[in-house]
């Protein structure tokens, strides 16, 4: 398991063993919804319920730790804070994965013809991944 205590602490976070936990499930898979790493937690943590899941990953949103991502017509996912990049969905399978796009050039276009400040922008591809073509 990969040691994320002193990445919690940095973000203002103790590093109980089930932050701990969901981190290391987020490092290892990429991305997972709520029900992922209930079931991933529950193997470890016997008793943890699906509140203290909402409230931990809420509270590492709010930490910056953790981000959500927004999947159009299905549950979020949630991955650790990383570098600003976009993701590509799969529709068949549900696979998230990461792309790095340069959006600043959509976002200036879209700020002068509006007038509306910009100042974070999420991008979410939809489609079929390889092995669904």
């Amino acid at each position: 398991m990969n040691n994320f205590t002193d990445l919690l602490r940095a973000h203002n976070l103790k590093a109980t063993p089930q932050r701990l936990e969901i981190a290391n499930t987020l490092y290892n898979q990429g991305h997972a919804n709520v029900e992922e790493l209930y079931d991933t937690l529950l193997k470890k943590f016997h008793s943890i319920s699906l509140a203290t899941i909402y409230k931990n990953i809420n509270l590492m949103i709010e930490n910056a730790f953790i981000q959500e991502v927004k999947i159009p017509n299905a549950k979020s996912v949630y991955e650790l804070t990383k570098e600003t990049h976009s993701h590509l969905v799969c529709k068949k399978c549900g696979n998230v994965e990461d792309i790095t796009l340069d959006l600043r050039p959509v976002c200036d276009l879209a700020m002068h013809s509006t007038e509306f400040q910009i100042d974070k922008a999420d991008l979410v591809f939809s489609g079929l991944c390889k092995k669904c073509q």
